[in-house]
């Protein structure tokens, strides 16, 4: 059950990070047919810095780091989970697993910082999804 619970929160937490990155992106672009595609070098050179905006604000830096939370389990059950866009800007999530029961927490990213107390593995996975 507990299991059960720790799954669920983790997809609720995905879907609440899913809903938020839309709302800051806005509307999508839409796929572009062949024909569509401008011709002229200056509308070009508009057309990538367009989709380097748009590059940027995906979450592209990932990193995750498993670890043993207690001394009593093993497997490298527990883990934290880094999401970020070029910015720095995102979600880091941790599951913390014991024998009895398992936590999800979720933390706010802005500018490669978090206003909450990062643990040392939270910390190492913001690290490792640094370029």
């Amino acid at each position: 059950m507990q299991t059960f619970l720790a799954v669920l929160a983790l997809l609720v937490a995905v879907a609440a990070l899913v809903v938020a990155w839309r709302g800051r992106g806005g509307a999508r672009r839409r796929p572009v047919d062949e024909g569509d595609l401008p011709t002229d070098v200056q509308a070009l050179r508009r057309e990538v810095a367009a989709l380097r905006r748009e590059g940027a604000q995906s979450m592209r830096h990932v990193a995750v780091v498993r670890y043993d939370a207690f001394t009593d389990t093993g497997g490298q059950l527990s883990w934290s989970l880094a999401l970020l866009d070029d910015a720095g800007s995102g979600v880091l999530l941790t599951s913390i697993q014991g024998r009895a029961e398992s936590r999800t927490y979720a933390k706010s990213i802005a500018d490669w910082k978090c206003d909450q107390q990062l643990s040392p593995e939270e910390q190492d996975a913001l690290s490792h999804a640094r370029p």
